[in-house]
């Protein structure tokens, strides 16, 4: 598919990997700009009066960013995005804005890119303005106390070690370090402990002034643009801008300019294979092209344009010859419009493939494949027919968009305001505007063989790597192309026949009428299907009024909770549907019919959405996709091996590992990932497979909403197709959609694990505090309790106590059982888990005080907050769905659950919520502690020297098993959990709950 931000892939298995159900609990026409010169910066105001806004919005970017950063400070541009949060002159409190936005429902967030460095916020409309002139003294007057700079160090060294077992985040730091020398691209923009605070002290160079003189010399007016997204009057916004930030600075300095370093990866070192030794297991090849940097054609967008096609996995496609051959599972191309893709100094145009074990064998045929397309490009030319395809495509999208996210809109648009002319704000990186081959052909001539990196990413290359990049420790190799194809692409290679351009599309819609009801209007969706065989909810859009469609339905079987080995089968069986689907379905999915895929906890779940012209040929599609179901050998070989890798990348992450064990010990009869990884390494055939399927198919109940621009007879159409085609009997027995949860003790228990990625630092801790079977007042009051607790949990454990960079409260609905938690992630090398659980106690403590003190005012303030998120109508038709899909796939059916939520909250009183918070804190509460344990010398683990020798054998660890480990003194009121199905086992189970009333 292409690799850009405006198309997305809808297909299961996400990018590049096989997909394995996350589960647990569950998630609950445009105004122009006006672009004004306040003296110092442009400001683009969005009115929306007509549109239905949860929040109210503003972003601000700086075009400044880590290439900026001096070379004895790398990361600075990274921390002083962190420190201007910590209170300004006019508000010195450290944490007062984020205080403030959690009081009034809102949020707030920044990120620093190689040129930019982009802010924004959100708040209910009362308290707008106020937020405005928060916000604004980030720029205007920060305190950045110098006492706060030693803790805020840990906050980036915290987010730098999250980062570091990111495989993508190794790739661009290697990728970085072969540009030429002095070349910002090679800087290290994340920052960390050592640059930023151990060695500026050696060096005695003074961070704090050094982050002033930064923020004085690039947080100034002329480099910044400005979004603000309300309901207020165009005149209003203006005026409260004019107030809130003439007093920006403005230092009249030129712009940082990077354009004259162009070229910086035309290096002897760049046109070479490097080999690279994954944190994950996974085999892929990535081919990179630098061009000259290209933002200065969007008009055209060539890149887009040449990564449509490379992309494309129809007939004649790279990815459907290498499917066919089983070496590939995936192929992302293009160029993803970040920093680090695109900038003032270059643009990137990469290919990624994730390749199957035999297409990591043949990855030189791989790479001939991919010259080869390239080639037949460059000898075709660019073709107008299909520019004018997706052109057409990309406008309908455009013209028919739904609201998107506010927060993601204004950031967008600021950003925008920093690359494009004012008539181009809301379109320059969303519309190809004219057709131009000369400059396609320009770009194209450039995608050469021998212009070309490669890199390899296989745990096949462990121990053949002897060079280590600096930063994230990645292990890599530089070998020349070898000499037999190096000559053969120098060459005038062949072309290959099977190779050509995609067909016309015939899922393009063309028709956008909107149709009348046939029934009357509801605002909930209606059952308008009920038979032993399954149901159908119902509900035309005459809210929205677009010409789109969602169609969803889940097929419930009692098959797929039978065993460890059943899930792992239903998992292959899902993938393998969607491989089947790639090729014919692909048309569809770039224009802009969206499906996906998911192996459902109980069942198979089915969504397609967009224009509902040509939606009902997907759907029938997918339905007949499902009925012919076949599975060659190869393709199930394929795809059991990559599931082992699948599940191997999920166990390595602390926070999955830690979600695993967790929802083990509380929800009855689940298999854990573990189970389905011991499942698949004992070997399943694909005799096992279509056995599972037939079983699968022939008992189901299925159940669907349909919502949008369908009328209710066609819409029950949708129900018949699936049952005429899978021809499948009624259900013998009901399939429960939830689990069983256990009935915790009265007292502390403590599981504690050690992490299964050898070498990773990182550790999670999560303190869960089980509330029970209650109803949907109790519920209401633990959201209460928990957006009470954000703040002052972020305070005391990150910005006081600086444990880690990731720590949040969390208000847990497990299978309708009630509760609460406390998440810290941290790393071994600052703390072990045992201290960390005791600081979360602490705050607990210092909570319970905060909430006996808790004022009326401050009490009825949070409860507002609360009421107006839940008040706020859905800014577009897809949130409608998710919220009502949630009631139909978990049986509950209370369409108006936000109305009732609402009517409960403005009942409930100060001495509930304080009590409530102090049942759970009581000699009786109902606590369970999940410790995943990183690996470093808070926790007593070998040295580096030590260690690397220790793990000589492999740095993939085992993960068939947990290692339990013991508590320390610190925790010793804890029981321990060694063995969680002796320990469940005995435990008292909850019966079945919804939270209806």
């Amino acid at each position: 598919m292409p690799q850009t931000s405006k198309v997305n892939s809808s297909a299961a298995g996400g990018p590049g990997q096989v997909s394995a159900p996350d589960h647990g609990e569950p998630p609950p026409p445009q105004a122009e700009p006006r672009d004004l010169n306040i003296s110092k910066f442009r400001y683009s105001p969005r009115n929306l009066s007509w549109i239905n806004l949860r929040k109210h919005t503003a972003a601000l970017c700086i075009s400044v960013g880590s290439f900026s950063d001096p070379e004895d400070l790398p990361g600075l541009a990274h921390f002083l995005e962190h420190m201007v949060f910590m209170g300004s002159e006019k508000y010195p409190a450290e944490n007062g804005f984020d205080a403030f936005l959690k009081k009034h429902g809102g949020s707030d967030n920044a990120s620093t890119d190689c040129e930019r460095t982009i802010f924004q916020f959100d708040v209910q409309r009362k308290y707008f303005r106020e937020a405005l002139d928060r916000w604004a003294q980030f720029f205007i007057c920060p305190l950045m106390i110098e006492d706060a700079i030693d803790r805020e160090v840990e906050a980036v060294d915290s987010e730098y070690q999250l980062a570091r077992p990111s495989d993508s985040h190794r790739k661009e730091m290697l990728f970085g370090s072969l540009a030429r020398p002095k070349h910002p691209m090679g800087k290290f923009c994340w920052g960390n402990a050592q640059t930023l605070k151990h060695e500026p002290r050696e060096k005695q160079i003074n961070t704090y002034q050094r982050l002033r003189d930064f923020w004085k010399r690039y947080y100034s007016a002329h480099y910044m643009t400005l979004t603000v997204q309300s309901k207020e009057t165009l005149n209003t916004l203006e005026e409260w801008v004019r107030e809130v930030f003439s007093k920006v600075p403005n230092n009249a300095q030129p712009r940082p300019d990077f354009s004259d370093l162009q070229d910086p990866f035309d290096t002897p070192t760049f046109n070479k294979l490097y080999r690279i030794v994954p944190v994950r297991k996974v085999h892929a090849l990535t081919v990179t092209w630098a061009l000259p940097p290209q933002g200065k054609q969007y008009r055209v967008k060539p890149l887009h344009y040449i990564s449509w096609l490379i992309g494309h996995e129809g007939a004649g496609s790279i990815l459907s010859l290498l499917r066919k051959k089983c070496w590939a599972l995936a192929l992302f191309g293009g160029n993803s419009e970040t920093g680090f893709d695109q900038n003032t100094t270059y643009s990137i145009f990469s290919i990624s493939i994730t390749l199957t074990d035999e297409g990591f064998q043949n990855f030189h045929q791989v790479v001939h494949l991919v010259f080869q397309y390239m080639k037949m490009l460059q000898t075709l030319g660019p073709q107008q027919r299909i520019y004018e395809e997706i052109q057409k495509i990309e406008a309908n999208e455009f013209h028919y968009q739904e609201q998107t996210d506010p927060i993601e809109y204004v950031e967008n648009i600021c950003e925008n305001m920093q690359l494009f002319p004012k008539e181009d704000f809301l379109t320059g990186d969303q519309l190809m505007f004219e057709y131009n081959p000369e400059v396609i052909s320009l770009a194209l001539a450039l995608l050469t063989p021998e212009r070309a990196n490669l890199l390899l990413l296989s745990p096949e290359h462990e121990g053949h790597c002897a060079h280590k990049e600096k930063w994230f420790g990645t292990n890599y190799s530089i070998e020349d192309l070898p000499e037999e194809w190096a000559q053969r692409w120098a060459g005038d290679f062949d072309l290959n026949p099977d190779l050509h351009l995609p067909a016309e599309n015939k899922f393009i819609a063309t028709d956008f009428t909107l149709k009348p009801s046939d029934c009357p209007d509801t605002e909930v969706p209606v059952r308008i299907v009920n038979n032993e065989r399954g149901c159908l909810w119902f509900k035309k859009d005459n809210k929205f009024k677009i010409p789109k469609a969602y169609v969803r339905f889940n097929l419930l079987s009692p098959m797929i909770q039978k065993s460890p080995e059943n899930l792992v089968l239903f998992d292959v069986f899902v993938n393998i549907l969607a491989h089947n689907l790639a090729e014919p379905a692909y048309e569809a999915d770039v224009a802009q019919l969206e499906y996906k895929l998911i192996a459902g906890e109980h069942g198979l779940v089915i969504r397609v959405k967009g224009f509902n012209h040509k939606l009902p040929l997907l759907l029938n599609l997918i339905v007949d996709h499902l009925a012919d179901f076949t599975a060659e050998p190869g393709v199930f070989n394929m795809f059991a091996e990559q599931l082992k890798k699948t599940y191997f990348n999920i166990l390595i992450k602390p926070e999955r590992l830690g979600k695993d064990v967790r929802l083990l010990i509380l929800e009855h009869c689940r298999w854990s990932v573990i189970q389905k990884y011991q499942a698949i390494m004992k070997g399943l055939t694909v005799d096992d497979l279509m056995t599972f399927v037939s079983g699968l198919k022939a008992q189901l109940y299925t159940e669907g909403l349909v919502q949008g621009n369908f009328t209710s007879t066609e819409s029950m159409k949708f129900l018949q197709y699936f049952i005429d085609k899978l021809q499948f009997k009624r259900l013998s027995v009901e399939v429960p959609v939830l689990f069983r949860v256990v009935e915790l003790p009265q007292k502390p228990h403590l599981c504690k694990v050690k992490s299964l990625n050898k070498g990773d630092a990182n550790s999670e801790v999560t303190v869960y505090y089980q509330s029970g079977l209650k109803n949907l007042r109790e519920h209401t009051l633990m959201e209460l309790l928990v957006m009470h607790m954000e703040e002052p949990c972020f305070d005391f454990l990150r910005t006081k106590e600086t444990l880690g960079y990731q720590v949040y409260p969390t208000c847990r609905n497990t299978s309708g059982v009630l509760g609460f938690s406390i998440t810290v992630e941290t790393q071994a090398t600052k703390f072990n888990t045992d201290y960390v659980e005791n600081k979360i106690e602490e705050f607990l403590v210092s909570f319970g005080e905060k909430m006996t003190n808790l004022t009326d005012e401050a009490f009825k303030t949070q409860v507002t907050a609360l009421i107006k998120l839940k008040e706020c109508e859905d800014t577009h038709l897809g949130e409608e769905v998710d919220r009502n899909w949630f009631e139909v796939v978990t049986q509950q059916y209370v369409f108006d659950r936000l109305n009732r939520e609402i009517e409960a909250l403005k009942l409930i009183t100060k001495a509930e919520l304080v009590s409530w918070f102090m049942e759970h804190r009581d000699t009786t509460s109902k606590k369970l502690s999940v410790h995943v344990v990183g690996f470093g010398e808070e926790e007593n683990d070998q040295g580096d020297e030590d260690q690397g020798q220790a793990l000589k054998t492999s740095s993939y660890g085992e993960v068939s098993k947990l290692t339990f480990l013991p508590a320390s003194p610190m925790l010793a009121d804890a029981t321990l959990i060694n063995d969680i199905r002796a320990f469940t086992s005995s435990l008292t189970l909850y019966p079945y709950h919804k939270i209806l009333k």
